[in-house]
Protein backbone atom coordinates (compact mmCIF):
# COMPACT_ATOMS: atom_id res chain seq x y z
CA UNK A 1 0.00 0.00 0.00
CA UNK A 2 2.93 2.44 1.24
CA UNK A 3 4.52 1.45 -2.32
CA UNK A 4 1.42 2.64 -4.19
CA UNK A 5 0.81 5.93 -2.40
CA UNK A 6 4.82 6.78 -3.05
CA UNK A 7 4.29 6.07 -6.48
CA UNK A 8 0.96 7.86 -7.04
CA UNK A 9 3.02 11.22 -5.36
CA UNK A 10 5.89 10.74 -7.35
CA UNK A 11 3.79 10.64 -10.19
CA UNK A 12 1.83 13.48 -9.10
CA UNK A 13 4.63 15.85 -8.42
CA UNK A 14 6.28 15.03 -11.88
CA UNK A 15 3.08 16.30 -13.56
CA UNK A 16 3.02 19.53 -11.26
CA UNK A 17 6.32 20.34 -12.30
CA UNK A 18 5.90 19.47 -15.61
CA UNK A 19 2.87 22.00 -15.46
CA UNK A 20 5.18 24.86 -13.48
CA UNK A 21 7.14 25.13 -16.17
CA UNK A 22 4.50 25.80 -18.71
CA UNK A 23 5.27 22.31 -20.55
CA UNK A 24 2.81 20.14 -21.92
CA UNK A 25 3.08 16.55 -20.10
CA UNK A 26 2.94 13.48 -22.53
CA UNK A 27 0.78 10.86 -21.41
CA UNK A 28 2.45 8.60 -23.86
CA UNK A 29 6.18 9.97 -24.93
CA UNK A 30 5.68 9.25 -28.29
CA UNK A 31 8.46 9.34 -31.00
CA UNK A 32 6.84 12.07 -33.19
CA UNK A 33 8.04 9.77 -36.14
CA UNK A 34 6.05 7.10 -35.25
CA UNK A 35 2.98 9.51 -34.95
CA UNK A 36 3.45 9.71 -38.54
CA UNK A 37 2.71 6.62 -39.40
CA UNK A 38 -0.19 5.99 -36.75
CA UNK A 39 -3.75 6.51 -37.96
CA UNK A 40 -5.75 7.95 -35.29
CA UNK A 41 -9.42 7.81 -34.49
CA UNK A 42 -9.17 11.41 -33.73
CA UNK A 43 -6.76 14.10 -33.20
CA UNK A 44 -7.76 16.66 -30.36
CA UNK A 45 -5.98 19.88 -31.12
CA UNK A 46 -6.06 21.63 -27.84
CA UNK A 47 -5.45 19.71 -24.58
CA UNK A 48 -6.93 22.05 -21.77
CA UNK A 49 -10.00 21.37 -20.25
CA UNK A 50 -12.50 20.56 -23.13
CA UNK A 51 -9.43 19.20 -25.38
CA UNK A 52 -8.71 16.43 -21.52
CA UNK A 53 -12.10 15.69 -21.04
CA UNK A 54 -13.29 14.72 -24.83
CA UNK A 55 -9.95 12.48 -24.67
CA UNK A 56 -10.77 10.60 -21.67
CA UNK A 57 -14.57 10.00 -23.22
CA UNK A 58 -12.73 8.79 -26.31
CA UNK A 59 -10.17 6.78 -24.64
CA UNK A 60 -12.74 4.64 -22.42
CA UNK A 61 -14.24 3.77 -25.56
CA UNK A 62 -11.03 2.29 -26.73
CA UNK A 63 -10.28 5.16 -29.57
CA UNK A 64 -7.05 5.94 -30.70
CA UNK A 65 -6.82 9.17 -29.90
CA UNK A 66 -3.91 12.19 -30.35
CA UNK A 67 -3.73 14.92 -28.37
CA UNK A 68 -1.66 18.15 -29.57
CA UNK A 69 -1.41 20.55 -27.05
CA UNK A 70 0.49 24.00 -27.29
CA UNK A 71 0.74 24.11 -23.38
CA UNK A 72 -0.47 27.58 -23.43
CA UNK A 73 -4.10 27.60 -22.01
CA UNK A 74 -5.93 31.02 -22.67
CA UNK A 75 -6.41 31.23 -18.12
CA UNK A 76 -2.30 30.04 -17.70
CA UNK A 77 -2.09 33.10 -15.56
CA UNK A 78 -5.28 32.45 -13.48
CA UNK A 79 -3.98 31.08 -10.19
CA UNK A 80 -7.41 30.02 -9.11
CA UNK A 81 -10.60 28.79 -10.74
CA UNK A 82 -14.12 29.07 -9.12
CA UNK A 83 -17.45 28.08 -9.80
CA UNK A 84 -16.58 24.62 -10.43
CA UNK A 85 -18.23 22.41 -8.14
CA UNK A 86 -15.26 20.03 -5.90
CA UNK A 87 -12.58 22.15 -7.49
CA UNK A 88 -13.48 25.12 -5.93
CA UNK A 89 -10.37 27.35 -5.71
CA UNK A 90 -8.13 25.11 -7.22
CA UNK A 91 -5.29 25.95 -9.01
CA UNK A 92 -5.92 25.22 -13.24
CA UNK A 93 -2.52 24.31 -13.53
CA UNK A 94 -2.94 21.37 -11.23
CA UNK A 95 -6.15 20.47 -12.23
CA UNK A 96 -4.47 19.99 -15.78
CA UNK A 97 -1.40 18.23 -14.21
CA UNK A 98 -4.19 15.87 -12.62
CA UNK A 99 -6.36 15.39 -15.61
CA UNK A 100 -3.02 14.31 -17.76
CA UNK A 101 -1.96 12.04 -15.39
CA UNK A 102 -5.54 10.44 -15.23
CA UNK A 103 -5.20 9.96 -18.53
CA UNK A 104 -1.72 7.53 -18.40
CA UNK A 105 -4.29 4.97 -17.53
CA UNK A 106 -5.79 4.30 -21.16
CA UNK A 107 -2.71 3.22 -23.43
CA UNK A 108 -4.86 4.36 -26.60
CA UNK A 109 -4.33 7.95 -25.85
CA UNK A 110 -1.14 9.78 -26.48
CA UNK A 111 -0.14 13.65 -25.82
CA UNK A 112 2.54 15.63 -27.80
CA UNK A 113 3.73 19.14 -27.16
CA UNK A 114 3.17 20.72 -30.19
CA UNK A 115 1.15 23.31 -32.87
CA UNK A 116 -1.32 22.36 -35.39
CA UNK A 117 -1.05 24.06 -38.28
CA UNK A 118 -2.91 23.18 -41.04
CA UNK A 119 -5.22 20.60 -41.95
CA UNK A 120 -6.11 18.75 -45.15
CA UNK A 121 -8.67 15.82 -46.43
CA UNK A 122 -12.36 15.27 -45.29
CA UNK A 123 -14.48 13.63 -42.96
CA UNK A 124 -12.89 9.74 -42.18
CA UNK A 125 -9.38 10.83 -43.97
CA UNK A 126 -7.96 13.71 -42.43
CA UNK A 127 -4.20 14.81 -42.42
CA UNK A 128 -3.35 16.88 -39.45
CA UNK A 129 0.07 19.23 -40.35
CA UNK A 130 1.84 19.85 -36.48
CA UNK A 131 5.18 21.60 -35.57
CA UNK A 132 6.26 17.47 -34.95
CA UNK A 133 4.77 16.26 -38.35
CA UNK A 134 1.59 15.35 -40.56
CA UNK A 135 -1.06 12.84 -38.37
CA UNK A 136 -3.31 10.93 -40.13
CA UNK A 137 -6.93 10.61 -38.43
CA UNK A 138 -10.48 9.89 -38.95
CA UNK A 139 -12.20 12.84 -36.79
CA UNK A 140 -10.80 16.25 -35.63
CA UNK A 141 -11.60 18.02 -32.18
CA UNK A 142 -11.08 21.73 -32.29
CA UNK A 143 -10.62 22.46 -28.29
CA UNK A 144 -7.57 25.24 -29.02
CA UNK A 145 -9.63 28.08 -26.68
CA UNK A 146 -9.07 31.82 -27.94
CA UNK A 147 -6.54 34.10 -27.76
CA UNK A 148 -8.03 37.32 -26.12
CA UNK A 149 -6.56 41.00 -27.94
CA UNK A 150 -5.37 43.29 -25.17
CA UNK A 151 -6.45 46.56 -25.05
CA UNK A 152 -4.05 49.28 -26.12
CA UNK A 153 -4.71 50.73 -22.56
CA UNK A 154 -1.27 50.61 -20.50
CA UNK A 155 -1.36 48.05 -17.82
CA UNK A 156 -4.16 46.36 -19.45
CA UNK A 157 -1.96 42.86 -20.35
CA UNK A 158 -0.66 42.69 -17.03
CA UNK A 159 -3.58 42.73 -15.43
CA UNK A 160 -5.80 40.52 -17.66
CA UNK A 161 -6.88 37.59 -15.76
CA UNK A 162 -5.29 38.65 -11.93
CA UNK A 163 -7.48 41.91 -11.14
CA UNK A 164 -8.88 42.70 -14.91
CA UNK A 165 -11.06 39.99 -15.05
CA UNK A 166 -13.16 38.36 -17.90
CA UNK A 167 -16.05 36.22 -15.55
CA UNK A 168 -17.86 37.72 -12.94
CA UNK A 169 -19.30 34.07 -11.71
CA UNK A 170 -15.10 33.12 -11.65
CA UNK A 171 -14.22 35.74 -10.32
CA UNK A 172 -16.96 38.00 -8.48
CA UNK A 173 -17.38 36.70 -5.20
CA UNK A 174 -13.36 36.94 -4.50
CA UNK A 175 -13.78 40.49 -4.94
CA UNK A 176 -17.03 41.08 -3.49
CA UNK A 177 -18.54 44.77 -2.30
CA UNK A 178 -14.89 46.02 -3.22
CA UNK A 179 -14.53 49.31 -5.59
CA UNK A 180 -15.12 47.71 -8.98
CA UNK A 181 -15.57 49.00 -12.51
CA UNK A 182 -17.05 47.90 -15.66
CA UNK A 183 -14.93 49.04 -18.64
CA UNK A 184 -17.63 48.72 -21.69
CA UNK A 185 -20.01 50.55 -22.96
CA UNK A 186 -23.61 50.70 -25.09
CA UNK A 187 -25.77 47.55 -24.67
CA UNK A 188 -23.04 45.58 -23.38
CA UNK A 189 -21.92 48.33 -20.99
CA UNK A 190 -25.58 48.53 -19.34
CA UNK A 191 -26.00 44.55 -19.28
CA UNK A 192 -22.62 43.92 -18.20
CA UNK A 193 -22.94 46.74 -15.07
CA UNK A 194 -26.03 45.24 -14.26
CA UNK A 195 -24.59 42.28 -13.62
CA UNK A 196 -21.63 43.55 -11.98
CA UNK A 197 -23.54 45.21 -9.33
CA UNK A 198 -25.12 42.20 -8.27
CA UNK A 199 -21.30 41.31 -6.12
CA UNK A 200 -20.88 45.26 -5.39
CA UNK A 201 -22.87 48.70 -4.99
CA UNK A 202 -19.63 50.38 -5.00
CA UNK A 203 -18.98 50.44 -8.99
CA UNK A 204 -17.84 52.42 -11.96
CA UNK A 205 -19.17 52.41 -15.68
CA UNK A 206 -15.99 53.23 -17.29
CA UNK A 207 -17.07 53.85 -20.93
CA UNK A 208 -13.36 55.12 -22.08
CA UNK A 209 -14.51 58.30 -23.70
CA UNK A 210 -17.75 59.64 -24.37
CA UNK A 211 -20.84 57.19 -23.90
CA UNK A 212 -23.36 55.71 -26.24
CA UNK A 213 -25.68 55.33 -23.39
CA UNK A 214 -29.19 56.55 -24.14
CA UNK A 215 -30.50 59.51 -21.34
CA UNK A 216 -32.99 56.99 -20.24
CA UNK A 217 -30.17 53.91 -19.65
CA UNK A 218 -27.91 56.57 -18.21
CA UNK A 219 -30.58 57.08 -15.45
CA UNK A 220 -31.55 53.53 -14.74
CA UNK A 221 -27.57 52.81 -13.63
CA UNK A 222 -27.20 56.23 -12.12
CA UNK A 223 -30.44 55.86 -9.79
CA UNK A 224 -29.28 52.37 -9.22
CA UNK A 225 -26.16 53.88 -7.53
CA UNK A 226 -23.91 53.61 -10.61
CA UNK A 227 -21.45 55.79 -11.35
CA UNK A 228 -20.69 56.39 -15.10
CA UNK A 229 -17.08 57.55 -16.08
CA UNK A 230 -16.44 58.75 -19.73
CA UNK A 231 -12.87 60.22 -19.60
CA UNK A 232 -10.43 59.05 -21.55
CA UNK A 233 -8.54 56.26 -19.76
CA UNK A 234 -4.50 56.56 -19.73
CA UNK A 235 -3.47 53.72 -17.48
CA UNK A 236 -4.28 51.07 -15.03
CA UNK A 237 -1.87 51.55 -12.29
CA UNK A 238 -1.11 47.89 -10.76
CA UNK A 239 1.17 46.34 -8.56
CA UNK A 240 2.33 42.49 -10.47
CA UNK A 241 -0.90 42.14 -12.01
CA UNK A 242 -2.95 43.46 -9.16
CA UNK A 243 -5.31 46.99 -10.50
CA UNK A 244 -4.98 49.60 -6.97
CA UNK A 245 -6.03 52.59 -9.51
CA UNK A 246 -7.55 53.64 -12.77
CA UNK A 247 -5.45 56.16 -14.16
CA UNK A 248 -7.43 59.18 -16.77
CA UNK A 249 -5.90 61.22 -19.23
CA UNK A 250 -5.79 64.49 -17.53
CA UNK A 251 -4.33 63.24 -13.86
CA UNK A 252 -6.93 62.52 -12.38
CA UNK A 253 -7.84 58.74 -11.04
CA UNK A 254 -10.41 56.68 -9.08
CA UNK A 255 -9.06 53.57 -7.02
CA UNK A 256 -10.48 49.90 -7.44
CA UNK A 257 -9.94 46.70 -6.58
CA UNK A 258 -10.99 44.86 -9.56
CA UNK A 259 -12.16 45.51 -13.33
CA UNK A 260 -14.73 43.88 -15.27
CA UNK A 261 -13.44 43.86 -19.20
CA UNK A 262 -15.10 41.47 -22.50
CA UNK A 263 -11.78 42.27 -24.72
CA UNK A 264 -12.37 41.46 -28.53
CA UNK A 265 -10.73 37.55 -29.60
CA UNK A 266 -9.40 35.72 -31.92
CA UNK A 267 -9.59 32.34 -33.37
CA UNK A 268 -6.78 29.91 -34.77
CA UNK A 269 -7.01 31.46 -37.99
CA UNK A 270 -4.65 29.52 -40.09
CA UNK A 271 -6.74 26.32 -39.20
CA UNK A 272 -10.11 26.94 -39.30
CA UNK A 273 -8.39 28.49 -43.26
CA UNK A 274 -8.01 25.14 -43.73
CA UNK A 275 -11.64 23.88 -43.15
CA UNK A 276 -14.05 26.79 -43.76
CA UNK A 277 -16.27 25.76 -40.46
CA UNK A 278 -18.88 28.45 -40.25
CA UNK A 279 -19.28 30.73 -37.36
CA UNK A 280 -21.99 31.87 -34.85
CA UNK A 281 -23.34 35.24 -34.14
CA UNK A 282 -20.95 35.62 -31.43
CA UNK A 283 -18.05 35.14 -33.69
CA UNK A 284 -16.75 31.40 -32.61
CA UNK A 285 -17.19 28.23 -34.55
CA UNK A 286 -20.76 27.60 -35.09
CA UNK A 287 -21.67 23.69 -33.52
CA UNK A 288 -24.76 21.77 -33.00
CA UNK A 289 -26.10 20.22 -29.90
CA UNK A 290 -23.61 17.41 -30.15
CA UNK A 291 -20.43 20.18 -30.95
CA UNK A 292 -20.42 18.96 -34.65
CA UNK A 293 -18.86 21.94 -36.92
CA UNK A 294 -20.47 22.63 -40.10
CA UNK A 295 -18.22 20.42 -41.76
CA UNK A 296 -18.62 17.02 -41.30
CA UNK A 297 -15.86 15.04 -39.21
CA UNK A 298 -14.79 18.04 -37.56
CA UNK A 299 -16.08 18.82 -33.80
CA UNK A 300 -15.25 21.77 -31.73
CA UNK A 301 -15.58 22.18 -27.90
CA UNK A 302 -14.79 25.09 -24.98
CA UNK A 303 -14.22 28.64 -25.55
CA UNK A 304 -13.82 27.97 -29.27
CA UNK A 305 -17.34 27.22 -29.81
CA UNK A 306 -19.08 29.15 -27.29
CA UNK A 307 -18.94 32.66 -25.35
CA UNK A 308 -19.64 30.93 -21.91
CA UNK A 309 -15.96 30.63 -20.66
CA UNK A 310 -16.29 28.41 -17.66
CA UNK A 311 -14.13 25.40 -16.78
CA UNK A 312 -17.48 23.20 -15.76
CA UNK A 313 -18.81 24.32 -19.43
CA UNK A 314 -15.81 23.28 -21.22
CA UNK A 315 -14.71 20.11 -19.27
CA UNK A 316 -18.87 18.85 -20.15
CA UNK A 317 -18.59 20.37 -23.72
CA UNK A 318 -15.80 18.37 -24.22
CA UNK A 319 -16.88 15.06 -22.64
CA UNK A 320 -20.43 15.37 -24.66
CA UNK A 321 -17.84 16.19 -28.10
CA UNK A 322 -15.75 13.02 -27.14
CA UNK A 323 -19.08 10.49 -26.72
CA UNK A 324 -20.44 12.34 -30.52
CA UNK A 325 -17.23 11.24 -31.76
CA UNK A 326 -17.70 7.93 -30.82
CA UNK A 327 -20.74 7.74 -31.90
CA UNK A 328 -20.21 9.23 -35.51
CA UNK A 329 -17.16 6.49 -35.84
CA UNK A 330 -19.87 3.50 -34.61
CA UNK A 331 -21.93 4.85 -37.42
CA UNK A 332 -19.67 4.38 -40.24
CA UNK A 333 -18.78 1.26 -38.62
CA UNK A 334 -15.16 2.43 -37.96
Amino acid sequence: MNDQINRRNFLHNISLAAAAAALSPNMSHADPTSLEQDRFDAVIIGGSFAGLSAAMSLGRARRKVLVLDSGRPCNHMVKAAHNLIMHDGAPPQQMRADAQEQLVAYPTITSVSATATRIEGADGSFTVHSSVGTHATRKILLSTGVRDLPLPIRGFTECWGISVLHCPFCHGYEVLNQPLAVLADGALGLEFARTIRNWSRDLTLLTNGPTTLEPEQQKELVDRGIRIEQRAIAEFVHHNGQVSHVAFKGNAAIAMSALFARPPFALPEELLSSLSCTLSESGHIHVDHMQRTSVAGVFAAGDVSSPIRSLAFAIAAGNLAGGSITQSLVSQWQ
